[in-house]
């Protein structure tokens, strides 16, 4: 089932994600060759409940962290450890908060000091996917529209799309109605009407689009050990088009 957000609802999410961007720009900034995942994870947690919110991932389904750390071939759900970055790593940064009922939900991929410029590439047309399927998430057009826009432009600058993994509808819970795939063709799947919130979260990799899961049962990586980016924005459809609710 897809819910629709009121204005009043989606004004709330706006904050929620506000939160969850300034804490991603927080990180960003504090990346470094040399810091842990661990010590991000701990930054992430304290800044989330200095803005008065509550962290979203930890305990979801047993997660045991406030941040996904994923780094170079790991595409998704990283826990955070005593690993150290090193220059020229990728870092995605996933994070979601809970703020007066609602979920914030966004995603980055930072370069860890110098990387070389096929991993630069990487995040170039990761971001651009991303930005993609905002520009075609608007009234009357359909979920697969969004996918689509993603697989081929992704496809068409020699990437490929991770398919285990998709976007989501969002609000009073972390994870509603649609499940949005960042492939697939366009014009099918449910028309896209104002009022919904939708989180969009293109995962592309350098070389294969399949993936593995990794002991830890959480952390996903690309089958062939290739690198991986991953950006993360939550829109609202509204009678104007695509509205970012998570930016700082």
């Amino acid at each position: 089932m897809i819910t629709l957000k009121s204005p009043r609802e989606i004004e709330i999410m706006r904050e929620s994600n506000r939160i969850v961007a300034q804490i991603l720009t927080s990180l960003k900034d504090a990346i470094r060759p040399g810091i842990t995942t661990k010590e991000l994870d701990r930054m992430a947690e304290e800044l989330t409940k200095e803005k008065g919110a509550v962290p979203a991932f930890k305990g979801y389904s047993g997660y045991p962290a406030t941040l996904c750390v994923s780094v170079n071939e790991e595409i998704v759900h990283g826990i955070p450890g005593p690993r150290r970055l090193r220059e020229g790593d990728l870092a995605s940064l996933d994070m979601g908060v809970k703020y007066r009922g609602y979920y914030g939900d966004a995603a980055i991929t930072v370069p860890v000091g110098r990387v070389n410029q096929k991993a630069k590439r990487l995040l170039e047309v990761t971001k651009e996917a991303l930005d993609r399927a905002i520009a075609v998430a608007t009234p009357g057009n359909r979920l697969s529209d969004i996918s689509s826009a993603i697989q081929s432009y992704a496809e068409g600058e020699g990437f490929s799309v991770v398919r285990e993994f998709v976007g989501h509808g969002i609000g009073k819970r972390l994870h509603e109605g649609p499940q949005i795939p960042n492939y697939g063709p366009p014009h099918r799947g449910p028309f896209l009407k104002v009022g919904m919130v939708l989180a969009l979260e293109p995962m592309v990799n350098m070389g294969t689009w399949k993936a593995e899961l990794l002991p830890d049962g959480w952390t996903a990586v690309t089958a062939d050990s290739s690198l991986s980016a991953h950006f993360e924005n939550t829109i609202a459809i509204t009678t104007n088009g695509p509205l970012i609710l998570s930016q700082p």
